[in-house]
């Protein structure tokens, strides 16, 4: 899956064919090739809306995080959860900059994340129906959560005496929350920049 392009080798015969071939059996399976030598579910990477989102704004730091979370997801979970944490952090680094927002002066999740969906407008008090509160409330606790657990559980930051013993399953939580919030940041920031001034 990995090998290089042979320019010796006419078009036809060349070994992406066998790629896209393999890529198209995954997918029909809800699975996918995840660089590295990884066959991971469909659940376990970003959906295709989102890499769409990815691809049209070119935001090459969120596709590098999630593909660093996906591939340390069963071998290394601390490094996979602080993948999920940066994934954040750099929507969030990205929308300040795009937005021509000044940034904090400390730079991790919570400070920037506070900037962005204040500039986003996700703030539950300002929303009439109770049950998007309650779902916007969760999605901000999501965003504290990941930050909490990448400096508490990830390889970010070494260990105390109290160490945490982060599995896949709880890196695959993060990977998803952070999935979650960024697809539906990206919705929310396109749908402001069309709305009518």
């Amino acid at each position: 899956m990995e090998a290089p392009l042979d320019p010796e080798i006419s078009w036809h015969l060349q070994p992406i064919q066998d790629r896209e071939k393999i890529s198209k059996i995954l997918a029909h399976c809800e699975l996918q090739y995840v660089r590295g030598g990884k066959i991971v579910g469909a659940l376990g990477t970003p959906s295709r809306t989102l890499e769409e989102f990815i691809r049209e704004r070119d935001i090459a730091s969120l596709d590098l995080e999630f593909n660093r979370a996906l591939s340390n997801v069963e071998s290394n979970p601390r490094e996979a959860a602080s993948a999920a944490s940066n994934i954040l952090e750099s929507l969030c680094k990205i929308y300040i900059a795009d937005e021509g927002l000044d940034l904090p002066a400390k730079q991790d999740l919570k400070p920037i994340w506070a900037i962005v969906r204040k500039h986003l407008g996700f703030d539950p008090s300002q929303i009439e129906d109770q049950d998007l509160q309650l779902v916007l409330s969760g999605l901000i606790s999501v965003v504290e959560g990941i930050g909490a657990l990448r400096t508490h559980a990830s390889s970010a930051h070494g260990a105390g005496r109290k160490m945490y013993k982060l599995e896949p399953r709880h890196a695959r939580l993060a990977i998803h929350a952070a999935h979650t919030v960024t697809l539906f940041a990206l919705e929310t920031w396109k749908k402001k920049q069309i709305k009518p001034k």
